[in-house]
């Protein structure tokens, strides 16, 4: 399993590290500071198990109310002409697909703390028609791939951060644009290594409405670009609330008992969350010890040289990389490097706006894999790593590239 290599590869990297600058460089604190790093990221990963719990129950149970009162079952049906040729091996109408269509309009909409629940609920279900338990089937791919692709419309979280800039939206586009890149790249590659037909006219009609979405949503924030932050957080709140209040609604008319079916699905969600506590504390724990060494400066410090040795003079970019290496492992991880390039070079600097963009370009790759297939006991993961990391790769290089066009 490659999570098994990286994990492994981190920690021993990580440790010979740490042994060298304490008995040949004679820096007595950096062992302290590792030990230290393992039993904080400990903790936040049980911390931040027990929040998930909360959002969890919320989320799976007004999922529950969908599918008694058959919202599940009407947008499955809207999304099944697309969903049949991407994920052939689903049968037609399956809850999953409900479950990863709610999935994607969270992760669309910059909402992580619902997209996470939904997702598990999709991966579970995905696993139900898996036959092989133990291996990621075709579905379960695709799935995690455009997941971890990062779609982002509305990246809410971004604009609260850069809340002390002069236009805190104004990376909104730059962020569009690159994870939209990100995502095809993603779907491409897959839909190569599982001879998945994108020219259908089908997959086409649904991407170019998509596109024409986003098109106009982005016209609308350019002609009125001081409306931007409120655009985002007004469509985003209202689409969710509309979404919740449909559900409701439905089940109400169908005579469905909405108060116990909330409570129904929220019990399911206790179960979930506590099963991914120790997956989520190992990778967290492989990627503290990773940064508490100093092997991350080690590697910007060599990228920068290599960067200088070939002639190129645009560099800011190489500062904003640790927001890069660190969020295909952790969202918290990215955040904080995020942040810190903000501390170092001031709100509104190019580092920032790179960083930013690339903030919202990405995701949390390993960190959604070690989760979502843990959650169902997925060991043999296949390409799905490799997959989501040329995803990301792509968003990177996206984000660097589209910021220099917008703030260079």
């Amino acid at each position: 399993m490659v999570l098994n290599r990286i994990w492994f590869g981190m920690f021993l990297i990580a440790i010979s590290l740490g042994f060298y600058k304490t008995f040949v460089l004679g820096d007595y604190t950096v062992m302290k500071e590792m030990i230290d790093s393992l039993s904080s990221s400990a903790k936040v990963g049980f911390e931040l198990s027990l929040y998930l719990t909360g959002a969890m129950c919320l989320w799976l149970g007004i999922m529950q109310i969908g599918e008694n009162g058959g919202a599940i079952r009407k947008l499955t049906q809207a999304v099944t002409p697309l969903f049949s040729r991407l994920f052939p091996e689903i049968p037609k109408n399956h809850p999953s697909i409900g479950s990863m269509m709610m999935n994607f309009s969270a992760n669309m909409l910059g909402l992580d703390n619902a997209a996470t629940p939904l997702g598990l609920k999709a991966m579970k279900e995905l696993q139900d028609i898996n036959p092989e338990k133990d291996k990621a089937s075709n579905a379960q791919i695709m799935f995690l791939v455009l997941n971890t692709s990062g779609l982002t419309i509305i990246p809410i979280s971004i604009f609260a951060l850069r809340s002390g800039a002069d236009s805190p939206t104004e990376v909104f586009l730059p962020i569009l644009i690159s994870t939209f890149i990100a995502s095809l790249a993603g779907l491409v590659f897959v839909a190569i290594r599982q001879r998945i037909n994108l020219f259908n006219g089908v997959v086409l009609s649904y991407i170019g409405g998509l596109s024409l979405l986003i098109g106009l949503m982005l016209f609308y924030v350019v002609k009125h670009p001081s409306q931007g932050e409120a655009v985002s957080v007004v469509v985003g709140g209202g689409i969710m609330f509309g979404i919740i209040m449909a559900f409701i609604l439905l089940a109400v008319r169908k005579k469905v008992n909405v108060y116990e079916s909330f409570i129904e699905g929220a019990k399911g969600g206790f179960n979930v969350a506590i099963g991914i506590i120790p997956y989520l504390i190992a990778i967290l724990c492989a990627i503290a010890l990773f940064r508490a060494s100093g092997a991350l400066d080690g590697i910007l410090d060599a990228i920068r040289w290599f960067v200088l040795s070939v002639g190129l003079t645009v560099t800011e970019w190489v500062d904003a990389l640790p927001v890069a290496f660190m969020k295909p492992l952790s969202g918290g991880g990215a955040r904080g490097a995020y942040v810190e390039v903000m501390s170092n070079f001031g709100v509104g600097s190019l580092q920032e706006r790179i960083a930013a963009t690339m903030q919202g370009s990405t995701e949390t790759t390993f960190y959604v894999l070690a989760v979502y297939f843990g959650s169902v006991g997925i060991k043999k993961t296949r390409y799905a790593v490799t997959a989501g990391l040329f995803a990301d790769l792509v968003g990177i290089i996206a984000a660097i590239i589209v910021s220099y066009i917008f703030f260079g």
